[in-house]
């Protein structure tokens, strides 16, 4: 009897240069920026579906399509989104994993000219 305990699940959390190879590469990827209305303003990470973490729960069903999809959730600092994808991942989207560091993150490591605030 195996006692596999959900190896397919990835690590909770991806760094930016590896989410930024996985685009690049045309990884099968979907990018959810969980920020408010004025944070995605004034930046944002293209591609990328624009989901307040406010409407997740009552915007779920949208994201089912996507359910088996390799998603990976941003917010500014990381704090959000990991929030995010640990509720995901209880209603299982197994395949999610938070952008440690967030947009900021991405800012400083991949794309200089995407504001930081």
């Amino acid at each position: 009897m195996s006692t596999d305990l959900n190896q397919s699940e990835p690590p909770l959390e991806v760094d930016a240069r590896t989410v930024k190879s996985l685009l690049d590469e045309g990884a099968d990827l979907l990018l959810i920026d969980c920020r408010e209305p004025a944070e995605r303003a004034i930046c944002s990470i293209e591609p990328s579906l624009f989901l307040p973490m406010r409407e997740i729960p009552e915007r779920l069903s949208e994201l089912e399509p996507h359910r088996n999809r390799h998603i990976v959730v941003h917010c500014h600092g990381g704090i959000r989104s990991l929030q995010v994808t640990q509720w995901l991942r209880r209603q299982g989207f197994n395949n999610v994993q938070n952008l440690s560091g967030g947009i900021d993150a991405w800012s400083l490591q991949i794309d200089n000219s995407v504001p930081r605030y």
